[in-house]
């Protein structure tokens, strides 16, 4: 009996005229004889060749591009162009049709847009197949860093009472009657007949319940899905998102630096050796949309080389002040070209960043020591008492792509922070507790997964990168 084997086992091994068993999907049919098959184990198709007068007519019609096939014969030498072997069938059997009439994914350019629209069958594309082979190995890679260092895996809640970020906008869980809630003497909806007794939320982050098991543990991280209910319709915005988030006891923010560096470092090369193929598809791709751009939109460098540049280079670190200081003798400031004001205090938005990578630097950035104003509560305070010990991590053509902070281990400072942002200490009264009992340096940091796979694959937007994107508007699948 012939074993079936993947189209990827079948193409890296080196034997030739030798029994095989395929399946996949028909990617062409061509001339009632050339078959290019796909299963999704591999960027590459397998040639099936047949001979068309073994069959009938309405048997060939029915191998047309979507169906499902399962083919048997010898693999032997291709001698046609475009392939190094092909398998010479000798019993084909139709798993399930696919109406060419009606079938959405046919062999031609097809636009995002439209692909968006038909997110469940746009895997077979070449293009999302290749994009989710590589963010199926950078989760892999993710988990393979985290464990080779000793990091335990925590799963923190997707269901929350509190919003780490402080940032309001989040997905509330209820089962409440909606026509008809449950009303306080004051009119008010009363959460304490809802499910948990309490109002309840979709995380925007598991950093928060991930210290706590880091001050006990000691290196943890969590890598689950996150919830921003943001109306927000651009390239780089998700409603539903995966986020990393390592939290290390004992760790000060220069220790953080340089786990948030090597952590980079070594996904994005893992990816590099393991789906060079699809990167090769992916930067030809991207070379080809940009043909049609004027020159000032186009990448600086080829993705590969983009990537190989993360690798190369040490990062550069410079606190927040010294930024906007650099930002501020440069010429787009001068010449007034920048969209946002640059000034001490301010967030700096995605072209100060972007500045900062690819013209001055010319190296990946980390800045740290931001304006306390306008980051969160947990930061650590410093003396000046003006700025906190957050960090952020810039790479090109994207800007930020990695934030964290030393968290604020004193209790005293904490219970500060909390009362002048009208954050009630009983809501986090565990969160304080970690404050009371054992406390130390602690610090951590946060990866948008999407982010991270937007950069690797050269991908403009955000939606292109996860297999359902959750938008405004848009929860179809």
């Amino acid at each position: 009996m012939i074993v079936h084997q993947s189209i990827k086992e079948i193409l890296s091994s080196e034997k030739l005229n030798i029994p095989v068993k395929v399946r996949g999907w028909v990617k062409t049919f061509r001339n009632d004889r050339f078959i290019a098959l796909n299963d999704g184990s591999t960027l590459q198709h397998l040639q099936l060749v047949i001979d068309p007068e073994k069959y009938s007519e309405d048997f060939l019609k029915k191998i047309s591009t979507g169906a499902a096939i399962e083919a048997e014969g010898e693999l032997v030498e291709s001698l046609g162009k475009g392939q190094k072997v092909e398998v010479q069938v000798e019993k084909l059997k139709i798993l399930g049709e696919a109406d060419p009439e009606t079938y959405p994914v046919q062999p031609k350019r097809h636009t995002l847009e439209f692909l968006r629209e038909i997110a469940h069958l746009r895997p077979r594309t070449n293009l999302f197949g290749a994009i989710m082979r590589v963010r199926s190995d950078l989760a892999f890679a993710i988990h393979e860093y985290f464990h080779q260092n000793d990091f335990f895996y925590i799963h923190t809640p997707i269901i929350t009472a509190i919003d780490a970020e402080g940032a309001g906008q989040m997905f509330q869980v209820t089962t409440l009657d909606l026509k008809n809630p449950p009303l306080t003497e004051e009119g008010e909806i009363d959460y304490k007949k809802d499910f948990f007794g309490r109002k309840a939320n979709l995380t925007v982050s598991g950093q928060l319940e991930a210290e706590t098991y880091a001050m006990a543990l000691g290196k943890v991280y969590t890598f689950g899905p996150t919830f921003r209910a943001e109306n927000s319709n651009t390239t780089r915005h998700l409603a539903e998102f995966w986020m990393v988030e390592p939290e290390v006891a004992f760790l000060d923010l220069d220790g953080n630096m340089d786990l948030a560096e090597d952590f980079v470092k070594y996904i994005i090369g893992y990816v590099m050796k393991s789906r060079a193929g699809e990167l090769e598809f992916l930067e030809k791709r991207l070379l080809q949309e940009e043909k049609s751009l004027p020159a000032n939109k186009r990448s600086d460098m080829p993705l590969r080389e983009k990537l190989q540049f993360i690798l190369e280079n040490q990062f550069v670190r410079i606190s927040y002040t010294e930024a906007i200081e650099i930002l501020k003798q440069s010429k787009p400031y001068k010449k007034k070209k920048f969209q946002f004001p640059v000034e001490w205090g301010v967030d700096l938005q995605s072209e100060h960043e972007r500045y900062l990578v690819e013209k001055h630097f010319k190296s990946p950035v980390i800045i740290y020591d931001y304006p306390a104003d306008i980051k969160a509560f947990y930061m650590r305070l410093n003396p000046d008492g003006k700025t906190v010990r957050a960090m952020d991590v810039l790479f090109p053509g994207i800007g930020e792509i990695i934030g964290g902070s030393q968290r604020e281990e004193r209790l005293d400072v904490l219970l500060e922070k909390m009362k002048k942002l009208g954050i009630d200490e009983k809501d986090l009264w565990w969160y304080v507790d970690l404050r009371k009992y054992g406390t130390a340096v602690h610090s951590g940091f946060g990866l948008g997964f999407e982010r991270m796979v937007q950069f690797v694959t050269g991908m403009s937007n955000i939606r292109d990168v996860i297999p359902f994107p959750r938008t405004p508007k848009h929860a179809d699948f």
